[in-house]
């Protein structure tokens, strides 16, 4: 068997491109490592997080450009590289959170934050989700958990309270804290206290990401959720309709205002689809509106999801619509979307890397 050079493995998969980044690996400089035996081959590539997304693909295309190496054992080992990021004084265990918000009420934000949720976490990556909604949590609704509480302990003569699970997913909610009529009465400083514990007081262990279910709108309360919890960014989520659309601009500004990063817009109830009309769209509330807003407020838009009589039947009772079994080809436009969102996740990472913050390692 004729003796492989590193060089020439490097000079082979160095032209393969981060299908998120658009550089090569090379230009990256993400090839760490390469050990080269008698029969085998090992190489590890190191890209930036988070890479459950584009691992395989990678992989695969390593793969595929070494198929004339038949001779040998191929291993790839994907890594993720440290990314620089400001110190959190809460949820430092937490690698992502993102934000879910919308200009106003109605527009099914909290029923795209489930499904997000939910689609990050088929993933097997770590999960958590936070609903914030103070006048109308809706999360316990949408995973079947209405009469559940956080489940607490004593340790040191401290109580320590921790997120509910449900398939998988750590939950927490003002939904749990409160009775559910009592949300709308809520103020001062008891909805400080209860955002407080919710943000800071909960033991969320180590997260890989996690969804924070904003309440609607641009006001006060958003203003201080935002500034208090270190978002990695945040989705604005509108429907078709001019009356939706034209909060997204205050949306976009509330988070400039903060130094968000905005990772897109998403258009819910985009159109409908009759059941036994498969080819049919009608545009009830207008069409192209979310696409429009994204463009003018140069944010990405990142999709749309149809507007589907399954989608809030499994919501409503208590399934997100994407790990529902019996869902239709539809769920793919949610998965989308959260590729679409990992996308710019990654993108802001690799930016932030060029930069000369703190290493903090996650």
């Amino acid at each position: 068997m004729s003796e492989i050079k590193k060089e020439s493995i490097i000079e082979k998969i160095g032209n393969i491109a981060d299908p998120d980044l658009g550089y090569t690996l090379s230009s990256l400089n993400a090839i760490k490592n390469i050990e080269v035996n008698q029969n085998s081959i090992k190489i590890d590539i190191e890209l930036i997080p988070p890479t459950n997304w584009v691992a395989d693909k990678i992989k695969s295309e390593c793969l595929e450009t070494l198929k004339d190496l038949s001779n040998y054992n191929i291993e790839i080992n994907i890594q993720e590289s440290e990314i620089k990021q400001l110190p959190k004084e809460s949820l430092r265990d937490v690698k992502f959170i993102i934000a879910v918000a919308s200009g106003k009420g109605g527009v099914g934000k909290s029923a795209i934050a489930s499904n997000i949720a939910a689609a990050i976490a088929q993933k097997g990556v770590s999960t958590g989700l936070l609903d914030a909604d103070i006048y109308g949590p809706s999360q316990p609704t949408m995973w079947g958990m209405k009469n559940s509480h956080l489940p607490a302990e004593e340790r040191d003569g401290k109580t320590i309270v921790y997120p509910a699970e449900k398939y998988g997913i750590k939950i927490a909610s003002m939904g749990f804290l409160m009775q559910e009529d009592d949300a709308v009465i809520v103020r001062g400083p008891l909805l400080a206290q209860y955002l407080q514990m919710l943000i800071e007081q909960i033991e969320w262990g180590k997260l890989d990401f996690l969804i924070f279910d904003l309440p609607p709108g641009t006001g006060d309360i958003q203003l201080t959720l935002t500034q208090k919890v270190p978002l990695t960014g945040a989705v604005i989520v509108t429907t078709p309709q001019e009356i939706s659309v034209v909060d997204v601009r205050r949306s976009v500004k509330m988070f400039e205002k903060v130094n968000v990063p905005v990772l897109g817009v998403i258009e819910n109830m985009s159109y409908f689809v009759p059941p036994d009309m498969p080819n049919k769209k009608y545009y009830i509330f207008g069409k192209g509106g979310g696409k429009r807003i994204a463009e003018e407020s140069r944010v990405r838009f990142l999709g749309e999801v149809p507007l589907l009589e399954q989608f809030r039947e499994s919501n409503d009772n208590g399934l997100p619509f994407v790990l529902n079994p019996e869902a239709d080809q539809y769920k793919g436009e949610i998965n989308c979307l959260v590729e679409n969102i990992i996308q710019e996740i990654r993108r802001i990472n690799y930016e932030s890397n060029k930069k000369g913050d703190i290493i903090i390692e996650i």
